[in-house]
């Protein structure tokens, strides 16, 4: 059975850093690409790009919005994707969710296969 397990999501002031993390299991982690998306308080149905991670750990991509903010990275032997959000701001308010799919990365929530329950980041001003 897969799961993928969100944490590290909280309440921080502008400008704060927090970091995710997710944990991946029932899968071969080395062979999945791993996304994030987030949805913010009133789009329940929008699921905005944040950031993926292609399997091998070299190709990385951002949504506009989080650009030079947040780094996404792997750990193959924890089987864990971390997303490093520094100053953050209040419209990076949202439940933040993790995916995995084999092998490429996509920017598009429903092209992944595994989905987590999301962990809350709430950024007050």
């Amino acid at each position: 059975q897969v799961h993928l397990g969100e944490s590290g999501g909280g309440l921080v002031q502008r400008g704060g850093s927090l970091k995710l993390s997710c944990v991946v299991s029932g899968v071969s982690f080395a062979d999945y690409a791993m996304a994030l998306f987030r949805q913010a308080p009133g789009k329940e149905r929008e699921r905005e790009f944040v950031a993926s991670l292609n399997c091998s750990g070299n190709g990385k991509h951002y949504g506009d919005a989080v650009k030079c903010r947040f780094t996404i990275s792997r750990h193959d032997i924890l089987n864990t994707v971390y997303l490093q959000m520094d100053s953050l701001q209040p419209e990076d308010t949202a439940r933040y969710y993790c995916a995995s799919r084999y092998y490429y990365e996509e920017q598009d929530p429903d092209a992944y296969d595994y989905g987590g329950q999301g962990t809350q980041v709430t950024v007050s001003s």
